[in-house]
Order: C-alpha cells, then structure tokens, then sequence
C-alpha cells in the first residue's frame, strides 16, 4: 500500500512539475500567411517568435522579382486593398523620421531590405526587443498592425516611405 501511494504522489509531483514549466514558458508565436499585391505573384507566411522580452521574425517569401526589396510594419492590419493602401503608413508610434533601423531615427516599423535569388525567393530574419506580441503597449506591441513587402528596395532617407515601391504582398499580424 506504501508503494501505491509514494507512486502516486511521484506521479503527481510529475505532473505538476510538467504544468508548471509549461506555465513559466512566457514565449508567445504567431505565424501568418501574405497575400499578393499589386498585381504581383508573392506569396510566403512569417512567423512572430516572443521569447525572453525579444521577438525574432522569419519571413519565407516566392514570386519575387531578383534583387533587392523592403519589408516594414505598417499601421493597420488590413490587406483589403488591391494595392496594400488599406494598410496605411509605417507603423510610427516614437513619430521618429523613417530611416535604417538602429539609427537614431526611424520607425519601429522600418524592418529593412532583403534580397530575392535568381527564382524570386527570399528569407527575411530579424530580431529586436523593442516589440511585443500582445503586450499592450502601443510603442511595441506588433498586434494589428500589417507586415508589407515592397517591390524595391528602401533608401532609408525618403520620408515617410523609403521610397521602396508599390506593395507587392500584405499579411494581417493578428492572432
């Protein structure tokens, strides 16, 4: 009877040791799919990874032309328009000048430029900790905001847009 019962507890202590790791893992994710733009071919999805007050983003796009394009955070979680406008500007909550990010100015939307290979597809990588996923703090929080891929590149120095070219693909970062 002993055993029964110091088996039960061990599997008890188990089970509430399983629960309670899992509740202390504050690392949030959220993955979403683009649409085309413009007229374009671009499809692709990116992944939102929080984990230890850092967001990482992976952005896996096809159908773009060679070269060089942008990619930024704009305002508004809306890919309704034909050309991506519904999305609105950059997201600038610092109302900071658009530029390179880790200048002194830019937005908190102003992600950067990639290169699409010779087949028009491309990975994107980049992390900060100056955004969260649902946190609630409007300088940070990536929540119904739209990621937009731009047909060219961004020349950091163009205000408001980088002069980065029509949107070619649009994704909702909602849950």
């Amino acid at each position: 009877m002993k055993k029964i019962i110091l088996g039960i507890a061990a599997l008890g202590l188990l089970i509430f040791s399983c629960k309670s790791s899992n509740a202390n893992d504050n690392s949030k994710k959220l993955d979403i799919t683009f649409e085309s733009k413009s007229g374009s071919n671009v499809k692709g999805n990116a992944v939102f990874t929080e984990k230890n007050g850092e967001v990482t983003l992976v952005a896996k796009l096809t159908g773009l032309k060679p070269g060089i394009h942008a990619i930024h955070i704009h305002e508004k979680a809306d890919c309704s328009a034909a050309d991506a406008a519904s999305a609105g500007g950059h997201w600038n909550p610092t109302f900071k000048k658009h530029g390179k990010w880790g200048d002194a100015e830019h937005h908190k939307g102003d992600i950067g430029n990639f290169t699409a290979d010779v087949d028009g597809n491309a990975t994107v990588l980049f992390k900060t900790d100056e955004w969260c996923i649902g946190c609630g703090d409007a300088t940070k929080d990536i929540l119904n905001k739209g990621l937009i891929v731009h047909a060219n590149a961004d020349d950091y120095t163009t205000q408001p847009t980088g002069n980065a070219g029509g949107r070619v693909a649009c994704s909702a970062i909602i849950k």
